[in-house]
């Protein structure tokens, strides 16, 4: 293709995106029931309708890629930014990819274990559970997280390599010892009941929307984003249009643009329709 030629398909496509919505959608409690763990059939049509429509859709999760199910994929997302914005796939291409170094992995496991810290460790291709911890009081049991079709692998796994990851501790001053070692490394992010999710400073689901947007060249103002939880804060504060489950909570309800129904209730599907994009 002659290099002109090329530019105005470029430009073209530019044009096309300066018209098109785009939509980001939290997976537990938005998409995906927390109670039973389905999709509503109506949500799956809302979000092919929406794209059928013309618009660009995408997982926005603190999952990381590896626990993204087929169910969540045959929905036929455009794209995911997943583990907070530390991975950003479009069309099947990886746009941005933060792993954390196997060296500071290596640290961070040699960590938890002396401080007998429960956690899962969330990599693009597995999710590591400690077959070794003395106890598991707060970590999700084995069998639990394996009906979630999470891939799991042990923490002796040889070159371990994850992307984020979240503790369960209820000892203060353990996690104290824990976060004052690596404060200036990550962001903790509360997330009740002795459980934090911890990811590589500087990454957020608003990073992974903010990357995207400029990749694509769409208006801020066409942006949208629906969740339910603390850990869509970023995201609801970042977007234009924020969309908080009628299950939100976390301080959902009080900043986002629409509170819609009940993700067991067509809570999608409303939003959409609510916001005429289906």
């Amino acid at each position: 293709m002659p290099a002109a030629q090329g530019l105005q398909v470029l430009k073209k496509g530019m044009v096309i995106y300066m018209h098109t919505k785009i939509i980001f959608f939290d997976i537990d409690g938005t998409i995906l029931s927390h109670r039973n763990h389905q999709i509503l059939d109506s949500t799956k049509a809302a979000i092919r309708k929406a794209k059928a429509n013309g618009h660009l859709v995408f997982i926005n999760s603190g999952r990381t890629f590896s626990e993204i199910d087929d169910e969540i994929m045959g929905i036929g997302f455009d794209g995911y930014v997943c583990g907070c914005g530390t991975y950003i796939n479009y069309h099947g291409s990886v746009l941005l990819h933060n792993t954390i170094p196997h060296n500071l992995s290596s640290r961070l496991i040699q960590d938890l274990r002396e401080l007998e810290i429960e956690a899962l460790l969330e990599g693009t291709d597995t999710v590591y559970y400690d077959d070794k911890a003395s106890s598991h009081n707060l970590l999700p049991p084995k069998d639990v997280l394996e009906k979630l079709h999470f891939r799991l692998l042990s923490w002796d796994t040889p070159n371990i390599i994850f992307d984020k990851f979240c503790i369960w501790c209820n000892d203060p001053d353990k996690y104290h010892l824990f976060y004052s070692k690596y404060k200036d490394m990550f962001d903790f992010m509360d997330r009740d009941n002795g459980m934090y999710e911890i990811i590589p400073s500087g990454h957020s689901k608003a990073s992974g929307i903010e990357f995207l947007i400029s990749y694509l060249n769409i208006p801020h103002d066409n942006t949208y984003a629906f969740g339910d939880g603390v850990n869509d804060l970023p995201m609801l504060k970042y977007v234009k249009h924020s969309i908080g489950m009628g299950n939100s909570d976390g301080g959902v309800p009080e900043i986002v643009s629409f509170l819609t129904r009940d993700v067991d209730q067509d809570g999608v599907d409303y939003a959409l329709k609510h916001y005429k994009i289906i």
